[in-house]
């Protein structure tokens, strides 16, 4: 299977990847992601905020010596470089990690907590293509921290009951972050994971998401061995041999194609 090609960007993207709970997938898209803008060689930074720290486990980084807690204990302008590090992934792709005691940053809500990792990424964004924030698996006040320092954001569901639902409060959440005035804010779609075509029950979930959603829903990413087995490897699926890998990789790499062509207006070019 060919690799779509992916489209050029101009400036930074900086992408919050959210759910409302955790099994969904949410980081295996990241670091799809992650892998095909890679693939492509566009100089990426994952910050990694999730307290469970799969994504760091994953990019299996050089010793760190602060995570993103210590960033957002400091929140002073620019201090994100400081905690910034090379993966093992390969030249361009860098790292902010996570780590357990990051969950008591989870608890802090005072007036203007939410911009913190805004603050603390000020000047230090730019220096990438592409910025991917992986959030923890709920609406907390981390999850608020990454979509004021986003200027866009995808919305991670499954094909289960609750589909809908969890997609719905998600996209809720970002317009929350619009009307409280971050209204640069776009949302990119919603992207169901571990999709099997053939199962009747993924088939009616994922007509569910249309029927409620439309348009915003994206093509899904199959469900494929080789994405958490190339995890497991500490390497990114575009580098696994084998036919599931390059079924994955190609949805990555659309996916990758749809999120740098969603532009500023929310309108998304071919």
């Amino acid at each position: 299977m060919n690799t779509p090609p992916v489209a050029p960007m101009r400036g930074t993207r900086v992408l919050s990847v959210l759910s409302l709970k955790g099994g969904v997938g949410k980081t295996s898209v990241v670091l799809g992601l992650a892998g095909a803008a890679l693939q492509a060689k566009i100089p990426t930074l994952v910050v990694d905020l999730d307290p469970q720290a799969n994504a760091t486990a994953a990019l299996d980084p050089v010793a760190a010596p602060y995570s993103v807690s210590d960033v957002l204990h400091d929140a002073r302008p620019g201090i994100a470089a400081d905690a910034v590090v090379d993966s093992c992934w390969g030249q361009g792709l860098r790292l902010i990690p996570s780590e357990r005691a990051l969950e008591h940053r989870a608890a802090e809500s005072a007036r203007g907590s939410e911009m913190r990792l805004s603050t603390a990424l000020r000047g230090v964004a730019g220096h990438y293509s592409l910025v991917l924030i992986d959030c923890p698996p709920n609406l907390g006040e981390l999850t608020r921290n990454a979509l004021y320092a986003s200027d866009s954001a995808l919305v991670i569901t499954e094909p289960s009951f609750f589909a809908v639902q969890s997609a719905a409060q998600a996209v809720e959440s970002i317009e929350v972050a619009r009307r409280a005035g971050h209204d640069d804010l776009q949302l990119v779609g919603i992207l169901a994971t571990r999709v099997r075509k053939r199962q009747p029950e993924h088939t009616y979930r994922m007509a569910e998401l249309h029927d409620a959603f439309g348009d915003v829903v994206l093509d899904p990413i199959p469900d494929r061995a080789a994405i958490q087995q190339a995890q497991g490897a500490c390497m990114p699926v575009q580098r696994w041999r084998s036919a599931s890998a390059r079924a994955a990789s190609a949805a990555f790499a659309e996916l990758l194609t749809t999120v740098l062509a969603t532009p500023a207006n929310g309108r998304r070019t071919n």
